[in-house]
């Protein structure tokens, strides 16, 4: 053994840094698979591999590594396991003022004493502010008072794409609260529509906080929405809330959920529109590409929400507001794409949609990181790290944690050139963020 005590997953992690190998690569050199490079990375000094490993390991270290790798290794180990670890996994940025720190439970006891209760104290005063706004408007609105709530729905999706989901939050909020609040007070028929359009504020909230990355929250209201929509007898939002569920899925990797829950919405007795069936082909596309399914077969779900997409014609939209087109359908393909080990269709994919400017400015810089993420998988590091940069500033603007989360991801995958300049310039932005 050339190391007295053996390698821990910290060292082995150090060697394929020194090394400027990506996960894959340096497990096909070992000859082991990316999953065990993958759990040495994420429990550092707390695992000790194997017997074999061991041996495997001290090989490359002697017959594989230069004595540049080398000297790259021991200044790696002498910083020690914090640093690798800040370089690598930096803390999720939070501010005071940030929806994100909302607890849940607040949340959950807010909504359930029907918006009188204490509210949420990260986002107090802009709920009572708006809140009192609302019944205010109520009191005095002349027209419908559904059609009051639909409009404000309105204005805090437009709010969403350009401003982000911290500046949405607290209106759509409100409106679900006094929703709650006001269907206590009214007939039962009234009652079923006023709960169906609070099933569309509660899953717009719900998607919100995935926005934020706080899933616990999401899911909550995701929930919410669920029982509104059976309440009110609303199928299609039903399957609509599967069909968000399903995509909330692929933040935490989970790819048996994500596939069946896109099922349970496809074969569901929802009666979709066209287009939101379209989105849930796409959605089974990824779930196959996700699960290693050839090819042919994610291709032919993405041929089926291209067909789907191009009956739709809003007529038949029964009450479900989709955002999901052309544009959506191939950015959300470029996803796929990826997925399957296809990073060069997927780059062309989303430079093909980026570039005609139809996203919205959250979505731009959300889809701009996926899209650093194919070319770092496709090899080319510095044009990666430049969109990358650019999508962080975007993050940042709209308050968009997935949009970090991701540029996160693009940086560990570039970590064989972190020597680059840009790739350099890329962790300072990300450092800046944190």
């Amino acid at each position: 053994m050339i190391r007295g005590r053996g390698w821990t997953g910290f060292e082995a992690a150090a060697l394929q840094e020194a090394m400027r190998m990506s996960i894959r690569e340096f497990a096909a050199l070992l000859g082991i698979e990316t999953t065990t490079v993958n759990n040495w990375r994420s429990g550092l000094s707390r695992v000790k591999p194997r017997s074999e490993k061991q041996s495997i390991l001290d090989t490359v270290y002697l017959l594989h590594a230069t004595p540049e790798d080398r000297a790259r290794f021991n200044e790696i180990v002498a910083e020690g396991e914090d640093a690798w670890r800040n370089l690598h996994h930096p803390p999720k940025r939070t501010t005071p003022s940030s929806p994100k720190a909302v607890d849940a439970l607040a949340l959950a006891r807010w909504l359930a004493s029907d918006g009188t209760g204490i509210p949420p104290i990260s986002c107090s005063d802009d709920l009572e502010r708006v809140g009192l706004a609302l019944d205010s408007a109520r009191r005095y609105f002349d027209g419908s008072v559904l059609e009051f709530f639909r409009s404000q729905l309105v204005r805090c999706k437009a709010d969403d794409g350009s401003l982000g989901p911290a500046e949405a939050l607290p209106l759509t909020l409100a409106i679900v609260g006094a929703i709650r609040r006001h269907s206590n007070e009214v007939p039962a028929e009234l009652r079923r529509q006023l709960l169906a359009i609070g099933s569309d504020g509660a899953e717009f909230a719900g998607w919100l906080y995935r926005d934020l990355d706080d899933p616990v929250t999401a899911m909550f209201l995701y929930d919410r929405s669920m029982e509104w929509a059976q309440e009110a007898g609303n199928l299609p939002m039903q399957g609509y809330v599967l069909l968000k569920r399903s995509e909330m899925a692929y933040d935490s990797r989970d790819a048996g959920s994500l596939l069946g829950l896109a099922r349970a919405a496809k074969d569901g007795p929802w009666q979709l529109p066209h287009r939101v069936r379209a989105q849930v082909a796409q959605q089974e596309a990824l779930g196959l590409a996700m699960s290693g399914e050839p090819v042919a077969a994610v291709e032919e779900c993405i041929g089926l929400a291209e067909q789907l997409l191009a009956q739709a014609d809003g007529a038949d939209d029964r009450g479900l507001v989709s955002n999901f087109a052309e544009s959506t359908l191939r950015v959300r393909s470029a996803v796929c794409y990826t997925e399957a080990g296809k990073p060069q269709r997927a780059t062309e994919l989303f430079g093909q949609v980026l570039m005609t400017g139809g996203l919205s400015r959250r979505d731009a810089g959300f889809f701009g990181a996926r899209r650093a993420k194919a070319l770092a998988l496709s090899g080319e590091p510095d044009e990666a790290a430049a969109v990358a940069t650019k999508s962080v500033a975007v993050g940042l603007e709209t308050r968009s944690e997935r949009t970090i989360k991701v540029v996160v991801d693009v940086l560990r995958t570039l970590a064989p050139w972190d020597h680059r300049p840009g790739v350099r310039q890329l962790r300072d932005a990300v450092k800046l963020a944190s």
